[in-house]
């Protein structure tokens, strides 16, 4: 299971949906942040390798504004 930004993703799920689990991040900015990390947004959470999920924490930790409080 990832944790990204203080939050456990949900297995077995889509990435553009998983994404919206935190807070602050809708649709929209999910297919944002996976675009800007170069992840498909296709990629089912159990799939993701340890180097997309740094992209995808690079990608948020850069815009505190979905930073974990």
């Amino acid at each position: 299971m990832a944790r990204i930004a203080g939050v456990d993703l949900p297995k077995n799920k889509r990435m553009e949906i998983a994404l919206t689990y935190i807070y602050g991040i809708g649709r929209s900015k999910s297919l944002d942040i996976l675009d800007k990390a170069g992840v498909s947004n296709d990629t089912k959470t159990d799939n993701l390798a340890d180097s997309e999920i740094t992209a995808i924490r690079n990608v948020i930790d850069r815009s505190s504004r979905w930073r974990a409080t």
